[in-house]
């Protein structure tokens, strides 16, 4: 059955969205504030790099079930289920989620809805959130308590997007148990072609809903922090924490994904979602069952610093050492540089007195608009010019398949650091070259 959907916020969340319920046979209308961001996406262009979603945009835009505009009151007569799939990054100067976006979407929509609607958040917000904001819709909105609010998290892997839209894992949906309402029903309606894959369908409580999200991302982050002070006892140890991963990832309960050592996660949801969930916890007073996070934090921050120290130890002094940086966006398949290792280490070193040159298949612009300071290069090859060590800090396809003899005679010295223990170490030192990786020998 089509339904008319709004989604609030066309970044990576709500662009994805919109088009992946396009896809499924909706009728969509994405709605933003920023003119610019509305004007690439109505030609058909989406702002970031997601592998395939472009195809998705442009054919459903050419079928007609997918527009864009900046009126919310188009919105609201156009569509009586709405999405909300605006930011919540991490508040200045503290640990908590700043949800001011998400406040300005319902009260500025909610005052428009007349008749009954449902409001699906999608977006990572503190437990609690969602009841807050029902409140807050009923009273402002004409409808009153025929205007919903549910809650309905998304697990998209940056990189894999779409495929994470149509086809996931799970679908969670959080309603009010106080108010049964049309929720659950419309979201089966929008949703239909999802569950006759059979794909698993959880309704729970709304505060069920957003710690699904927060407990998710906590629980990815925990592993790859684990791993990594792993591989800090290997390395002092002598051992190889990329054979131990493979050894402990054949047990069924520990499994071997999230399970790679190197210099840690980044991008805009790993790192902000479990501070907020620490700072939310904070406020339930259940401070103490997160204080582990604080260590998990601590171990992904490390491992930058570990980064910046190989490099010093590598070039003797970083004070006029020429470091090749390759990769600069959080993971492979994404534009994606917020909270980027690669970039924060790049930075680090290039304040020690190193001249550094990064490149990135596909991060160069936005690394520039962040740190415009750092030296950039088009290729790979043109980065490693004169270098006194590679560093390998994104495992990007172009990166695994780089040969020692591509760059015996383009650096200075033959050194490489593999940041995310993603090449052959017997092969590189088979050619001559000094290599490290971390928490391997």
């Amino acid at each position: 059955m089509t339904t008319r959907i709004a989604v609030f916020g066309t970044g990576y969340l709500g662009a994805t969205h919109a088009a992946c319920m396009a896809e499924l046979g909706h009728d969509v209308l994405g709605v933003d504030v920023d003119p610019a961001k509305l004007a690439k996406l109505e030609s058909g262009e989406v702002p970031f790099y997601e592998p395939g979603l472009e195809e998705v945009l442009q054919r459903n835009i050419a079928a007609g079930r997918l527009r864009f505009t900046s009126s919310y009151d188009e919105a609201a007569a156009f569509a009586d289920v709405h999405f909300l799939g605006v930011g919540t990054p991490q508040k200045k100067g503290e640990f908590a989620a700043d949800l001011k976006y998400v406040d300005a979407v319902v009260t500025t929509l909610a005052p428009l809805i007349s008749g009954p609607a449902v409001i699906f958040g999608k977006s990572t917000v503190p437990v609690g959130t969602a009841e807050r904001l029902a409140v807050l819709a009923r009273e402002l909105s004409p409808a009153g308590e025929g205007l919903e609010v549910a809650w309905n998290p998304e697990f998209l892997r940056e990189g894999f997007a779409v495929q994470d839209t149509l086809h996931p894992d799970r679908l969670v949906l959080g309603v009010d148990r106080d108010r049964p309402g049309r929720a659950e029903e419309v979201a089966r309606d929008v949703y239909s072609k999802l569950l006759d894959e059979d794909i698993p369908f959880l309704v729970t409580d709304l505060a069920t809903a957003e710690l699904v999200k927060a407990s998710a991302n906590a629980f990815l982050a925990t592993k790859i922090s684990f791993i990594n002070a792993i591989s800090e006892v290997c390395e002092a140890a002598g051992a190889d924490v990329t054979v131990l991963a493979d050894a402990i990832g054949h047990d069924a309960r520990i499994g071997r994904r999230f399970l790679n050592a190197g210099v840690g996660f980044g991008g805009g949801c790993l790192p902000k979602d479990i501070r907020a969930f620490m700072a939310r916890a904070g406020e339930l007073g259940a401070d103490q069952a997160l204080t582990f996070l604080r260590e998990v934090d601590n171990i992904n921050m490390r491992r930058r610093t570990r980064m910046v120290e190989l490099a010093r130890e590598a070039c003797g002094s970083l004070l006029g050492a020429r470091v090749a940086v390759l990769g600069a966006a959080f993971k492979p398949d994404s534009d994606d540089v917020r909270d980027s290792p690669a970039l924060n280490v790049a930075g680090q070193i290039q304040l020690q007195g190193a001249a550094v040159t990064v490149y990135d298949p596909k991060a160069m612009e936005n690394s520039q608009a962040l740190f415009p300071t750092l030296g950039y290069a088009t290729t790979a090859f043109d980065a490693c010019e004169g270098a006194d060590v590679i560093l390998v800090l994104t495992e990007w396809p172009e990166f695994r398949k780089l040969q020692p003899e591509d760059l015996n005679e383009v650096v200075r010295k033959r050194v490489l650091i593999d940041g995310r223990n993603c090449l052959d170490p017997q092969q590189w030192r088979d050619a001559g070259w000094t290599y490290r990786g971390l928490g391997r020998p």
